[in-house]
């Protein structure tokens, strides 16, 4: 029996906007400026949470939201996902509705994702489960990544304000988001493997932001054993790591990188297995 999809609006906006600037020699110019929007996720009228996005993809980051956050068990308990930018809401609509999801909303951890990400205290108490196997990789096969995602990083490349993800199956990149926080992109990712079946055992995560708890957190949560970033680490956010099993590398441009966990699966001329 084929799995259930939830019916979804296509709502996704412009994110793009200008605006005049002087420069340093005080000559004028039009520039491009990222949008953001408040966007409040409700759960069978259950307010969850608002968050500020672009607004690019806003049903695929509210399937990976509720899915990150533990607040529906399978795809198929989703009946829709409306988003209305004119209330600037999304009702998600389910099947078979938790019945202790105030319970499971009432602990929250504020993270330190850009635009306040949130983390609920189930989904903290439910670390010692996550444990996944960090595979053998190569510094040939980051290089490999790092230059098929030259091509991305479109947004901030015009107006900057963003943070891009990207999914990647060796050098093919199978999805890049671009948000105003790192949680959103991560959570749209999430989204969208959700809905289409795409399993992250054998993938790549890579990020332009930190990878602190939440970013490690979420990763595993995908199932994806190696994190790698442009940015640095937290300490939490290694220590998370290495319990669970996920491989990190980090400050990862051009030809340099540091491997924060996983050294053991890490060779210089052996590709990812």
């Amino acid at each position: 029996m084929a799995e259930l999809k939830p019916e979804m609006s296509q709502a996704g906006i412009h994110r793009l906007h200008t605006t005049t600037v002087i420069d340093e020699l005080g000559e004028s110019r039009e520039v491009s400026l990222t949008g953001e929007r408040p966007l409040t996720i409700y759960l069978n009228t259950i307010e969850i949470v608002t968050l500020m996005t672009l607004g690019a993809q806003p049903e695929l980051l509210t399937l990976g939201y509720i899915r990150n956050q533990g607040l529906v068990d399978k795809l198929e308990d989703i009946e829709s996902i409306q988003v209305d930018w004119d209330v600037e809401a999304v009702a998600v609509t389910t099947r078979t509705p938790k019945d202790n999801i105030e319970q499971l909303t009432s602990r929250r951890t504020v993270t330190s994702g850009c635009g306040q990400g949130t983390m609920f205290g189930h989904v903290m108490d439910s670390l010692s489960e996550l444990k996944l196997q960090c595979p053998r990789f190569s510094a040939e096969s980051i290089y490999d990544v790092l230059k098929a995602l030259t091509e991305y990083n479109e947004m901030y490349k015009q107006a900057g304000a963003v943070h891009g993800c990207a999914l990647c199956d060796g050098t093919d990149i199978l999805m890049f988001v671009e948000d105003v926080g790192r949680h959103n992109a991560v959570d749209a990712i999430s989204g969208w493997m959700w809905l289409n079946g795409i399993e992250g055992h054998d993938k790549v995560f890579y990020t332009t932001g930190r990878l602190t708890s939440e970013m490690v957190i979420k990763v595993a949560q995908m199932q994806v054993p190696l994190l790698l970033s442009r940015s640095g680490v937290t300490e939490m956010g290694l220590k998370l790591a290495q319990q669970i099993g996920i491989g990190m590398v980090a400050r990862a441009k051009g030809k340099h990188f540091l491997v924060y966990n996983g050294i053991e699966a890490f060779s210089q001329s052996e590709t990812v297995s």
